[in-house]
């Protein structure tokens, strides 16, 4: 795989479908140029911007004064931090917001902020007055290379993650690159893993780069925006093939059936878990569990182990702070996930480093069993 030495200084990836294709641009100040790129995709519109508390305090002034500059109308309407903005509740105050500003279908609704934030705003544009404008603006790096793209939205419920939401494509996705230095370590560390990700599923050539340049990534330059952009590409890639998930856009929930159950367990804590850390031990186990199965080398395993490691995340669940359910209990969460067909179990495994498949009728003795071996004692 070949990887540019430099990027232009706004790269441009499409997500192609058809009439309702759209861009994603990817570099640095375009939060300054956001008034600019939205006017002259939604001419005389008015905007919501949906964003948190601790985002707000960074981002949010720069944003309106853009918008200002361009003579577009922005209500802010600001939420609580974290995951447990993505319930019922939330949703219901968000869509009263906007119904309350009087914005029409016509007009749009901003998501500034993380998955979190992306995943809310989405699902309120997409269901007041029936689908209003959506633009996606993600300020860390999971959403940027991941939950900004692609047309997922939706809210969790205390039956799983995710399990209540629409399809809803963005008209725009503005992925600003300097915002990303206001990330706590942590927050960066838990949107690698979507980073890494990428390479497991079909991109070994990808992760073998990654291995080697991930500490100019986190630095910072270009080995950061290209990383970036080599998600999205290959995320629009499978978007564009397969956009409601009935093929192989499955892939891309690459740990994400434990990481998810893990994520329900701890009751959506982000002090104890946040999704880029249960993605990076579901990314493990799945490793695991393949190997287990006699589908992977367990050599391939121990690499994706020491790289998830390496950059300090989280790589089992005994390192999950508190008491985490049995394993049987994690199986009634597995059971909820949305990729179960008719009660059968459908897993994404692997074959090796970028080899990863979909796996349908998964035994649940077997992903018993295993998990039991996994439980920290």
């Amino acid at each position: 795989m070949t990887i540019a030495a430099q990027l232009p200084e706004i790269t441009t990836v499409p997500v192609s479908l058809g009439d309702r294709s759209y861009d994603i641009l990817i570099g640095s100040g375009l939060i300054a140029r956001a008034g600019e790129e939205v006017a002259r995709r939604l001419k005389g519109a008015r905007v919501a911007i949906v964003t948190d508390e601790n985002v707000a305090g960074f981002h949010l002034d720069a944003l309106m004064r853009s918008l200002e500059d361009a003579s577009i109308a922005a209500t802010p309407i600001i939420v609580a931090p974290g995951e447990k903005s993505k319930g019922f509740a939330t949703l219901e105050t968000v869509t009263n917001a906007v119904l309350a500003a009087k914005l029409e279908r016509g007009d749009a609704v901003i998501a500034l902020g993380g998955g979190v934030i992306g995943d809310l705003a989405g699902f309120v544009a997409g269901i007041v007055r029936r689908g209003m404008g959506f633009i996606q603006m993600p300020t860390s790096l999971l959403a940027q290379v991941d939950s900004s793209v692609g047309g997922k939205t939706g809210i969790n419920t205390a039956h799983g993650k995710n399990l209540v939401g629409v399809f809803y494509q963005p008209q725009l996705v503005l992925a600003d690159t300097d915002v990303l230095d206001t990330l706590s370590p942590r927050e960066f560390r838990a949107g690698y893993a979507e980073v890494a990700k990428y390479g497991l599923i079909n991109q070994p050539d990808f992760f073998a780069w990654l291995e080697k340049n991930w500490r100019q990534v986190f630095a910072g330059g270009p080995e950061r925006g290209q990383a970036i952009a080599t998600s999205c590409r290959a995320k629009a890639d499978v978007v564009a093939r397969d956009e409601r998930e009935t093929g192989d856009r499955a892939l891309l929930n690459l740990g994400h059936t434990f990481g998810h159950a893990l994520e329900t367990a701890t009751g959506y804590d982000s002090s104890r878990l946040v999704h880029g850390e249960g993605v990076s031990i579901g990314m493990v186990l799945a490793h695991q569990f393949s190997a287990h199965m006699n589908l992977a080398s367990p050599d391939d395993t121990t690499r994706v182990e020491a790289h998830l490691k390496a950059v300090g995340l989280p790589v089992s669940i005994s390192e999950i702070p508190g008491a985490i359910p049995p394993a049987e209990k994690l199986m009634e969460y597995i059971a909820q996930d949305k990729k179960v067909s008719r009660g059968a179990l459908t897993f994404i495994l692997t074959r090796g480093i970028g080899q990863s498949f979909i796996a349908k009728d998964v035994p649940s003795s077997a992903v018993l069993g295993f998990l039991q071996g996994k439980q920290p004692t």
